[in-house]
């Protein structure tokens, strides 16, 4: 029945299991371990587990287990596994997924963190590593290889907002049977239709939009039951990269609002970029969802038109600029976080990005200037007004 529910409904009834108190808000089990009745009860659940039958907190945990039935719910996807961050839910994906001797497509425009993953952690393991630009479908067609058993991309790239076509990218790695993971954060889980779009694997760090005000660390990967249970779980059960209890709570309350939330934002940064772009003190605007956008026409299909929760400023005069600018805001906080009831304003080059090259950061858009900025929940004309002044300080 729950298949049939509308998102909103599935947000917040999405996998509940009540215990013998019938509590009206989910419960917290917070316990590392579980009873077993007999001896032979604790044999046959360590020989076959289900649903219902845990065994030891890194394994699974009820608490844990209504967020990941929620979240795939909403996702569309068979089965989800709740990691302790975001990026245990990336390198879990991945490093569950290759061996040494396979070999991997990535576009070339990712978090730093995955970078590291692809560019380091992997690499010293013997995996083979191509990087592409992720807009461009004849890269990812040449680097596609018989051997090639991965390709990962963001949807939505940070801090540079470039849209990759998943569709399209999924075609052209399924040709070769290669495993599609992509990282969603930036298209966030209520805009996307990636499984829909032929995604394997996709990864979200749930300490953004699903929690969305600042408490917890978490993450989740979705995909097909084999995958998930067959895969990944193995994996993390045994590398210790499970989700609290306490976490998957949270997030639970957070899945609760995050359509009405995500929704706000979106329509608020919308406003923004509209009220800013053409600023005589900016290089660029940067925002899906304005038709200047280089992929607009792709948002339209891919996301219904939404351009996300995420704009970028390249402020003219540099980092400079940009620290003054940053220096001037009264309403939004300089943090490094994303997709937050509060309104964040990151220097990508200086923190997130910082240890990239100066040359591979000119590559990927990261000026000195750059400036992104996740919206909140705050007034919009409040935050236009306070970014307007923002831009005056910084000449």
């Amino acid at each position: 029945m729950s298949e049939n529910w509308n998102k909103r409904t599935k947000l917040v009834h999405g996998g509940s299991r009540r215990s013998q108190y019938n509590e009206v808000s989910e419960a917290i089990f917070l316990t590392q371990g579980f009873v077993y009745e007999t001896a032979e009860q604790a044999e046959a659940r360590f020989i076959e587990t289900g649903p219902d039958e845990f065994i030891y907190a890194r394994y699974g945990n009820p608490t844990v287990a209504m967020f990941e039935e929620r979240i795939a719910l909403l996702e569309g996807a068979e089965d989800a596994f709740a990691t302790a961050s975001g990026m245990a839910a990336v390198s879990g994906a991945l490093t569950s997924l290759l061996k040494a001797g396979d070999h991997v497509v990535s576009a070339k425009a990712l978090f730093g963190s995955c970078l590291y993953i692809l560019e380091n952690i992997l690499a010293r393991y013997g995996v083979e590593v191509s990087f592409v630009d992720g807009t461009d479908l004849d890269q990812w067609r040449a680097a596609m290889r018989p051997d090639t058993k991965a390709v990962f991309f963001e949807s939505m790239s940070n801090p540079t907002l470039e849209v990759i076509d998943i569709e399209a990218v999924c075609n052209i790695a399924h040709e070769v049977g290669a495993t599609v993971v992509v990282d969603n954060v930036f298209s966030t889980p209520v805009f996307s239709r990636a499984i829909e779009q032929g995604a394997d694997v996709v990864v979200y760090s749930a300490t953004k939009h699903i929690d969305g005000q600042g408490r917890v660390l978490g993450g989740v990967v979705l995909g097909s039951k084999d995958y998930i249970r067959g895969t990944l779980e193995p994996y993390m059960k045994h590398t210790g990269g499970s989700l609290s209890p306490f976490s998957a709570w949270t997030l639970l309350k957070g899945l609760e609002t995050i359509d009405l939330r995500v929704k706000a934002q979106a329509e608020s940064a919308l406003k923004i970029a509209e009220a800013l772009d053409g600023h005589p003190q900016l290089e660029r605007m940067i925002y899906p969802g304005l038709p200047k956008h280089a992929q607009n026409a792709l948002v339209q299909r891919q996301l219904g038109g939404q351009g996300g929760t995420v704009l970028s400023l390249d402020l003219k005069g540099g980092k400079e600029a940009a620290f003054k600018f940053l220096n001037a805001l009264s309403i939004p906080v300089i943090s490094n976080n994303l997709g937050d009831a509060k309104s964040i304003a990151t220097h990508p080059a200086t923190t997130t990005h910082q240890r990239l090259p100066d040359e591979q950061k000119n590559e990927l858009g990261i000026t000195p200037g750059l400036v992104r900025f996740s919206v909140g929940l705050e007034d919009s004309d409040d935050l236009i007004a306070d970014l307007k002044a923002a831009l005056e300080a910084a000449q």
